[in-house]
């Protein structure tokens, strides 16, 4: 099990998609950025937002005055709706382990978001874009803090880690994010991470950055970051080995197909869900630990069993 998990916001635990386009479309306007579709303002999360905006055509000055605008912009009017079921699997991580908010967005909308939702003291940290802008910059902080090793169990107080928790290693911890810009700084900072399909890029674009795996609901991510799937510890081993792999293969002038690479991936997440759901199918139905399941995991069995032709 992760020991900490950091999440993105936009995107991951907030549906984004209009919400910061509509306010980002208003600045694109008055500044003539040249953002000018939906889809151009996803694509500038393939890197990190800020510098995708240092690399307009426009002279600095300009350019830091529309981001000031933006963020304006959402400090006093973003308000998105949280992901169904996000909200759900934050309180049920909160007991188990450390969790923080990493975001290239203002502390203070932030702040707003997670108090209207009730979850504000479920993090016990943030890192917000008006501070640091670069999330790997973040990540380093957060690993290399022994102040951040405390948690808060969705309480206002927090509870200090013990003599007997060692400091965080960068395998202890997780980033859980939507967009391709945040896995590559996460692999920057030597964590994993773990993408969703609901937000600004698609499971493919995720997996080819380096994601090592992709939810398609919520309570995947449940399943895998409270170990109850193992393999996602020995998928980050085999993760590290074909890093290892890739990397002296390019040293020893061996060209690297990335596409083979996000094909693999794909393949491998694809046949894991698989054996996961025939589990699911298959295991006995009158075991006390069946008995126990909730609501939620008892839906997620039979829609598995739909998807993949078993008994429901």
């Amino acid at each position: 099990m992760a020991r900490a998990i950091l999440f993105d916001l936009d995107g991951t635990l907030v549906d984004t998609r209009t919400a910061s386009w509509d306010l980002f479309a208003e600045t694109n306007a008055a500044f003539g950025l040249g953002i000018d579709t939906r889809e151009a303002f996803f694509k500038a999360f393939e890197s990190n937002f800020f510098e995708s905006l240092a690399r307009l055509p426009m002279e600095p000055s300009r350019l830091e005055t529309a981001k000031q605008h933006f963020m304006q912009a959402l400090r006093e009017r973003y308000s998105p709706p949280f992901i169904p079921g996000m909200a759900d699997v934050v309180r049920a991580l909160a007991p188990h382990c450390i969790m923080a908010v990493v975001s290239t967005n203002d502390i203070g909308a932030i702040r707003r978001i997670l108090v209207n939702e009730g979850l504000a003291t479920c993090f016990s940290h943030v890192f917000s874009g008006d501070v640091e802008p670069r999330k790997s910059v973040s990540i380093r902080r957060f690993l290399s803090g022994q102040g951040y090793g405390g948690n808060r169990l969705c309480a206002p107080s927090y509870q200090a880690a013990g003599a007997d928790h060692p400091p965080l290693h960068p395998d202890d911890v997780v980033l859980v994010t939507d967009t391709v810009g945040d896995v590559v700084e996460a692999v920057e900072a030597g964590v994993r991470a773990i993408g969703v399909s609901w937000g600004m890029h698609s499971e493919r674009q995720l997996l080819d950055a380096g994601a090592q795996r992709v939810a398609l609901w919520p309570q995947e991510l449940l399943a895998w970051l409270r170990g109850n799937d193992q393999d996602l510890l020995s998928s980050s081993a085999t993760a590290s080995s074909s890093a290892c792999s890739c990397h002296l293969s390019a040293t020893s002038g061996d060209a690297v197909d990335p596409a083979a690479s996000g094909a693999l991936r794909r393949t491998e997440q694809l046949q894991r869900r698989q054996q996961a759901a025939q589990r699911i199918i298959s295991s006995p139905t009158d075991t006390p630990a069946q008995s126990q399941r909730t609501e939620r995991e008892e839906e997620l069995r039979q829609a598995l069993a739909r998807i993949m032709g078993g008994p429901t």
